[in-house]
C-alpha cells in the first residue's frame, strides 16, 4: 500500500522536498488551498522530479460551498439547482471544465467530481451513475477514478455499502477515490462498524478489480492493507488527515493560527505533545519512541539526543515531515505476500503497539486527545469482520491484487 500527499494549507514545500527524498510519489491537489496558477506550478515542479505524480481533487462534494478560494475557480458552476444540473449542461461544463484543469496538470488519472452522500440512497447512486457515463463519453485519454464520498452515517450504513459495491459492477471505471467521514469529529476512529464497513467496501472493489485510493487518512487506517488498498492519503494538519465536509463550507482555524505540537511515536500508534516527551525523558522511556532506523526519519532526532526534548527546536516542519515519514514506511509495509500473513502481521502490530502505549502512561507519558487506546479493539474487530466477509475471496485473489 502506497502513501500519497493528500495536499493541505502550506503543504507546497513539504510536497516538493518528501517527493524528492522518496524518490517519488504521487500528491493529490487541492483547489481550495490553490489557485489555478499556483495548481500549475506546483504541478510542473513535482513531475519535474523523479516519480513525481499529481492527481487533482475537483473537491465538488458541497456544490453550495461558500469557501471563496475553492469556488474561484472556473469549473465551478455559478449556480447550482439541485433537480436539473445532473441532467443538463450544467454537469457537462463541469466534467469538461474539470477534464481540462487534468489535462493542463498532466495528472495520472482524472478523479471525477462526486457528491457527498448524507444517505445512499437511489438519488446519490442514480448522480454517481450519471457522472461516471458522461465521463465515459469525454475521450479523457487517461484513467477515471469515480469520488464516493460518503457521510459518517453513510459509512455505518451497511447495506448501503453493499449498494454502492453493486452499482460499481456495471460502472467503466479505473477505480474509486473514497472519502469516509469520520464520526463525531474524532481524528482516530472508534466505531466497529464505520471501520468494518471501510474495509468492506475497499476490499469489495478490488476484487471488482478497481484501483482505490482512500484520501484524508491518518495511521488508523493502516488496516486497510489487510483490503489491499492501492493507496491512502494524508497530509500535515488533522483537516488532511480525517475528512469532514466542513473543511469545504469556509476556512478553518488551521489556516489562520499555528497549534501545538505533536509528535508522532510509530510504536504506540499514538501522538504526544513535547511536554510528555520531556515526561518520558524525566522517567528514562524516551529511546523507545524513537523511529526505527529503517523509517530513515531523521526530522525527530533532535528528540532523542539526550537533552530535555523540549529544548531543541523540534517544531511544525520536522513534525509533519516525521509524521508523513513514518507513515510512508508503516503504509508500504502493511501488506505482505499472502491475505493470512498480512491480517496477522497488522494483529501483531496491534498488540505491540497497544503494550507500548500501556507501557508510556505507566510512566506517566499520556497522549492526550491523540492516543490510540480506545481504537486498538474497535480496529481488531473490523479486521475479524473482513476475514468473515471477504476472507475467503481475498485469500484466492491476493496474487492479482
Amino acid at each position: 500500500m502506497d502513501l500519497y500527499l493528500q495536499f493541505g494549507h502550506g503543504m507546497m514545500e513539504h510536497s516538493r522536498h518528501l517527493v524528492r527524498s522518496w524518490g517519488g510519489g504521487t500528491v493529490i491537489l487541492s483547489p481550495r488551498d490553490l489557485t489555478r496558477e499556483q495548481l500549475v506550478k506546483l504541478s510542473d515542479e513535482l513531475r519535474a522530479l523523479p516519480g513525481g505524480q499529481v492527481l487533482v481533487d475537483p473537491q465538488f462534494y458541497v456544490p453550495r460551498s461558500d469557501h471563496h478560494r475553492l469556488t474561484s475557480h472556473d469549473y465551478w458552476p455559478d449556480s447550482y439547482q439541485t433537480n436539473g444540473f445532473f441532467s443538463g449542461t450544467g454537469m457537462q461544463t463541469l466534467l469538461s471544465t474539470v477534464l481540462q484543469l487534468n489535462r493542463d496538470l498532466g495528472c495520472a488519472a482524472f478523479i471525477l467530481p462526486g457528491l457527498m452522500a448524507d444517505a445512499i440512497d437511489d438519488t446519490w447512486l442514480e448522480t454517481l451513475r450519471t457522472i461516471v457515463e458522461h465521463a465515459g463519453t469525454l475521450n479523457a485519454g487517461m484513467p477515471l477514478y469515480a469520488t464516493v464520498a460518503l457521510s459518517s452515517d453513510s459509512v455505518k450504513d451497511t447495506a448501503g455499502i453493499q449498494d454502492v459495491l453493486a452499482e460499481f459492477e456495471t460502472l467503466e471505471v479505473e477505480g474509486a477515490y473514497l472519502l469516509f467521514e469520520h464520526p463525531n469529529g474524532e481524528y482516530i476512529v472508534q466505531d466497529p462498524i464505520w471501520l468494518a464497513n471501510a474495509l468492506e467496501l475497499a476490499a469489495g472493489l478490488r476484487l471488482l478489480g478497481k484501483t482505490v485510493i482512500v484520501g484524508y487518512a491518518n495511521h488508523a487506517l493502516l488496516c486497510l492493507g489487510a483490503a489491499s488498498v492501492n493507496a491512502i492519503a494524508s497530509g500535515t494538519w488533522m483537516n488532511v488527515r480525517a475528512f469532514s465536509r466542513g473543511r469545504f463550507l469556509a476556512a478553518d482555524d488551521e489556516d489562520i493560527k499555528r497549534k501545538a505540537v505533536w509528535y508522532y511515536d510509530p510504536a504506540s500508534l499514538s501522538e504526544y505533545k513535547l511536554t510528555f516527551l520531556d515526561m518520558a525523558h524525566r522517567n528514562g522511556v524516551l529511546a523507545s519512541m524513537a523511529p526505527p532506523a529503517e523509517f530513515g526519519s531523521t526530522y525527530a532526532a533532535a528528540l532523542f539526543s539526550g537533552v530535555q526534548p523540549s529544548s531543541v527546536g523540534f517544531g511544525e516542519q520536522e513534525a509533519f515531515r516525521h509524521y508523513l515519514q513514518c507513515l510512508f514506511h508503516q503504509a508500504r509495509g502493511v501488506r505482505t505476500a499472502t491475505f493470512d500473513s498480512t491480517v496477522s502481521n497488522l494483529r501483531q502490530s496491534l498488540d505491540a503497539a497497544e503494550r507500548q502505549a500501556r507501557f508510556l502512561a505507566q510512566n506517566q507519558v499520556l497522549p492526550q486527545g491523540r492516543g490510540f487506546s480506545d481504537a486498538f479493539d474497535p480496529v481488531r474487530a473490523a479486521l475479524s469482520s473482513l476475514e468473515a466477509t471477504r476472507g475467503a475471496m481475498l485469500r484466492r485473489a491476493w496474487p492479482t491484487l
